[in-house]
């Protein structure tokens, strides 16, 4: 009977994916071509309500459980337990996400974090770390920026081309799977909690992206200070 099953789940692993059919206005674009990439759907200002629609713009996304623990909780029935997974997705080419599933098995528990990061993908504008001119390499991030989670504070920072990663693990995967390859970081607080060091870090990153900015970060235009509209003489 043990065999019949896992021969069972077998052939379960290796029947092909249901066709993907959008339920969202912003699914239907997608599938139709009319939609390329997040970066479009961001500046709509609409949300990503689909996990299918990262799989029609990039089929090639990794997949990386962080963390998979126990959790339990009281009920009128007595204790229920269940399993929380943290999972990552990221195609290191400037979009990444991170999500939690609960479930009272483990594998559902990462299907389901897996669509929850889906979901929330991030873009990530890269920019050059060096402090050489004209450098125009595009292997770090373009400014400092914060992030927080919790107690949780993460601090990263450019850097110069063959640095690397110098983070901690939970930061160091988080980048590598956005995309980043040099970077100086620090981080502060109960660390321990990689839910919290992996959102704070995905906060940072998504600083960029509040900035408002005429030409983008690949222009030479500065970030808008407000300024206010010049005098004119009479």
């Amino acid at each position: 009977m043990a065999r019949f099953d896992r021969n069972r789940r077998s052939r379960r692993s290796d029947e092909p994916k249901p066709e993907w059919i959008p339920k969202s206005d912003i699914g239907r674009l997608v599938k139709s071509g009319q939609i390329t990439s997040v970066e479009e759907i961001f500046s709509m200002g609409k949300p990503i309500l689909e996990s299918g629609i990262i799989d029609h713009l990039y089929p090639d996304m990794a997949e990386d459980t962080l963390e998979v623990k126990s959790t339990q909780r009281m009920t009128g029935n007595g204790r229920k337990m269940q399993f929380r997974a943290i999972v990552l997705v990221g195609d290191k080419k400037g979009h990444f996400g991170i999500g939690a599933g609960k479930s009272e098995e483990v594998k559902p528990a990462i299907e389901s974090a897996i669509k929850d990061a889906k979901r929330n993908i991030i873009s990530v504008p890269f920019g050059c770390g060096s402090w050489e001119s004209g450098a125009g390499f595009r292997n770090s991030i373009p400014i400092a920026v914060n992030g927080r989670a919790g107690s949780v504070r993460v601090l990263l920072k450019p850097a110069p081309r063959g640095v690397g990663l110098a983070a901690n693990d939970v930061v160091k995967k988080v980048l590598a799977a956005a995309g980043v390859k040099d970077i100086w970081s620090f981080s502060r607080g109960h660390t321990r909690s990689i839910y919290n060091t992996a959102m704070a870090t995905a906060n940072a990153l998504e600083q960029l992206n509040t900035m408002k900015l005429s030409k983008g970060w690949g222009g030479e235009t500065k970030p808008e200070t407000g300024k206010q509209p010049e005098k004119v003489s009479s």
